[in-house]
């Protein structure tokens, strides 16, 4: 099935495979060679609200902290190939990787988003919203009742800013020409403070949120205590869809809203 979905994008781009397939979690990444005999990565995905825009937002970023785009049909894309063997990941200490994740947002946050992408704008009220709907499955709603007062504090002022929305320690690959380049956006458009979570949540250390708040927070320039605010939005976003799922929130999820409450400028 694999072979056949790409057979077409081989032939028209000119690509020979160059290794097996690489397997993520919504897409299959194909090593390929160009006609030149340039290293690609030929990745074929399904297209849904957050795949959708993957392209808009490569093309933006120009390969300025995020792998190149070389060609794209739909939500097949043609990238030049980073170094899989050396993600973020691996290194031993996660202070290091949360300041690389820091430094990879403050540059893809600078640009505004490009006007099609969908925006924090729509995406805030709708999951106000979902959360009423949901809150009175808990038997104890307070702390996502807290994580929605927070989100409604700022949700009028949702940002415009580029967003690649799952940036954690997985999706960074050591590059030749650069040491670090982010791949696998799911873009939007909006605050930059709703880009920390992902990097609080992996590889997750409950003694480390703070730190890795500020550290991101400095970094990036942003005000602290609108940063927690969407922060805490992204939690009560992971929570909601887990309670839509018939799942509670997950106990990592709250423990970073616990850390965070309170702790702003």
């Amino acid at each position: 099935m694999i072979a056949e979905r790409a057979a077409p994008f081989l032939h028209r781009w000119g690509l020979r495979l160059d290794g097996p397939p690489m397997y993520g979690r919504c897409a299959v990444v194909l090593p390929v060679l160009r006609t030149d005999g340039t290293p690609a990565a030929l990745k074929l995905q399904d297209v849904d609200d957050e795949t959708v825009g993957e392209p808009v937002a490569l093309r933006a970023w120009n390969g300025e902290g995020a792998a190149r785009l070389l060609a794209a049909d739909n939500g097949t894309l043609l990238l030049e190939r980073l170094d899989s063997d050396r993600p973020l990941d691996d290194l031993p200490g996660t202070r290091e990787a949360t300041l690389v994740i820091a430094h990879l947002l403050a540059g893809l946050t600078a640009l505004k988003a490009p006007p099609e992408l969908r925006r924090l704008a729509d995406i805030a009220p709708r999951l106000l919203d979902r959360t009423a709907a949901v809150l009175p499955r808990l038997k104890d709603p307070g702390p996502l009742a807290d994580c929605a007062a927070a989100l409604r504090e700022v949700a009028g002022e949702p940002g415009d800013r580029l967003l690649h929305w799952d940036l954690h320690f997985e999706n960074v690959l050591a590059a030749d020409r650069a040491p670090w380049l982010a791949i696998d956006p799911k873009p939007l458009a909006g605050d930059p403070g709703f880009e920390l979570f992902p990097a609080l949540w992996n590889r997750f250390d409950a003694s480390e949120v703070r730190w890795r708040f500020d550290a991101m927070t400095d970094v990036l320039g942003l005000d602290r205590d609108r940063a927690r605010a969407w922060t805490l939005g992204r939690v009560l976003q992971n929570s909601v869809w887990q309670i839509e799922e018939g799942d509670a929130p997950l106990p990592e999820h709250l423990e970073i809203a616990e850390r965070l409450r309170g702790h702003g400028g």
